[in-house]
């Protein structure tokens, strides 16, 4: 028997759902432990690894959160994905509604599927994705 290859929007929904909830089992199921957020805002770069961004995550709370796989490759064992995401939290404070445009790099591993990188970019109002 063939095992069924996931939807990379199947994976990027079980994600949101798990942060969403605060899911730290089901977030380590998901995400590679080498995993690291890299992103750029204008106050400058970031770059997060696992065990910070989960202890960031614990600082939020999160009122709603879109994501939206605009494009996708798959290559044997890796798939990168372009994800439209939207999100209304509130984090050490400070209200925050972001829209960002997403691009998670998957590998298989002998866990399943997991996002290896992340890369985050806001998306200017009035831009219109795909």
């Amino acid at each position: 028997m063939v095992a069924k290859l996931p939807d990379v929007a199947d994976l990027e929904r079980a994600w949101r759902d798990a942060l969403f909830a605060k899911d730290e089992a089901a977030l380590r199921k998901l995400i590679h432990p080498l995993f690291k957020l890299v992103g750029i805002r204008s106050t400058g770069t970031v770059a997060v690894g696992l065990d910070d961004w989960l202890g960031a995550l614990e600082k939020m709370d999160i009122a709603s959160l879109e994501v939206r796989v605009t494009d996708s490759v798959r290559l044997d064992q890796t798939i990168v994905a372009t994800v439209d995401a939207q999100w209304k939290l509130r984090f050490m404070g400070h209200t925050i509604d972001e829209r960002v445009l997403l691009t998670d790099v998957w590998a298989k591993t002998d866990a399943g599927w997991q996002v290896l990188r992340r890369h985050s970019s806001p998306v200017p109002a009035g831009v219109h994705i795909e």
